[in-house]
């Protein structure tokens, strides 16, 4: 395929690895993060792990939108389509999460709840045009890459005056989730998590830029270097991190070139302001609460915030006792390490919000990697 074969090739692979091999102190260890659920997805699905040399370790972070959505929150788009009679849309891996009681929003539609799959917001839109009598919510999951559009669907049913249309906001903020992780005890006082630098993402980095990682990379000292998907992409980045490690500098740098300035897109920064604002705290599966990540509707949209609308309040709920999805989320384990892992846990039975989404780090080893930690017992 034109333009995406090229970041496949596998002897450019092989060379890359090479190098890395080549430059990668055998004397130290490297132990990097890919934050986003499309790298993790990339180093699964095409091995990238299995070309580092054994010093080199990727750790998983909590880049998958729909694996971060707290149960509290699928909870209260389920009470409004179950018991307020209220047409609940969202993305279609965000349906499968579990949520309380059992429950999640396809078990819930299954119960004769009218919640809806749409591929993108606009169609919530029109499901709101088409059913002027009934209550249309849009279940809003992402990070900043899906945010831009639900700004734009909330001026247009500002300007079409489209009062039945709402938007229950649960897009969160990448900066803040990083330095939030790089503030926790297990990288900060335990060393459980050993983080030296972080693949940055992204499409979140093509919205924003790479500017606003330059503050906690100075502060924190720690590099990071905004890949693309592919795995060329991911493998150059990580020979990157090794170089500025090896240099000892810890500096934004940018091997997206092709999509990712350093300013990102004003216009969908704009859109984005003039609808939502920073919340004070937001809840994440897996990190608890965490201060400034998340965006709430301003209150000029008021009319078509779902929270304001229906007077929701959240309540916390923990996630089940056996899922280790909150540490996999944090680095602190790994898929296999949870004992529900590719036995009561599949993607078609997820018992825990890492094995939903293909950029689950469990959903991703689990279709990518899980044969190959299986022991080879010789005659």
């Amino acid at each position: 395929m034109k333009y995406i074969d090229e970041y496949r090739d596998g002897t450019l692979g092989q060379q890359i690895a090479q190098r890395i091999r080549a430059e990668a102190d055998p004397n130290r260890s490297y132990s990097f993060m890919e934050f986003c659920g499309g790298h993790t997805h990339a180093i699964s699905r095409y091995g990238v792990a299995d070309l580092l040399p054994p010093n080199v370790r990727m750790i998983h972070g909590p880049g998958c939108p729909v694996c971060v959505l707290p149960i509290g929150r699928i909870d209260q788009a389920i009470e409004l389509a179950m018991n307020q009679g209220a047409i609940v849309t969202t993305y279609a891996d965000t349906m499968r999460v579990p949520a309380s009681g059992g429950l999640s929003m396809m078990k819930a539609k299954a119960r004769g709840a009218d919640i809806r799959m749409v591929y993108s917001v606009t169609d919530a839109l029109k499901i709101a045009r088409d059913n002027p009598d009934r209550e249309v919510v849009f279940f809003a999951i992402g990070f900043e890459t899906t945010t831009p559009p639900t700004a734009l669907a909330l001026q247009a049913a500002k300007r079409e005056q489209l009062t039945n249309f709402s938007v229950l906001s649960c897009h969160v903020l990448t900066p803040a989730a990083i330095t939030h992780i790089l503030e926790s005890p297990e990288v900060k006082d335990w060393h459980t998590v050993p983080l030296d630098g972080f693949v940055g993402p992204a499409h979140v980095s093509i919205l924003i830029g790479s500017r606003p990682y330059e503050g906690f990379a100075e502060r924190y000292q720690k590099p990071v270097v905004i890949a693309g998907f592919e795995p060329l992409d991911v493998m150059q980045a990580i020979l990157m991190l090794v170089r500025q490690i090896n240099e000892g500098r810890a500096e934004v740098e940018n091997e997206f070139t092709r999509a990712v300035t350093r300013d990102g897109n004003a216009a969908a920064q704009a859109a984005v302001a003039d609808v939502f604002e920073v919340r004070d705290s937001f809840e994440w599966r897996g990190l608890g609460e965490v201060p400034l990540s998340a965006l709430q509707i301003r209150q000029a949209y008021a009319t078509w915030d779902a929270e304001a609308r229906f007077d929701l309040h959240y309540t916390q709920v923990p996630d089940h006792k056996q899922c280790d999805c909150g540490a996999i989320l944090r680095g602190v384990k790994r898929p296999t390490d949870c004992k529900l892992f590719g036995n009561v846990c599949t993607p078609e039975t997820p018992m825990g919000s890492c094995m939903v989404s293909s950029e689950g780090a469990c959903a991703a080893h689990y279709s990518y990697g899980r044969f190959r930690d299986i022991e080879v017992v010789s005659a």
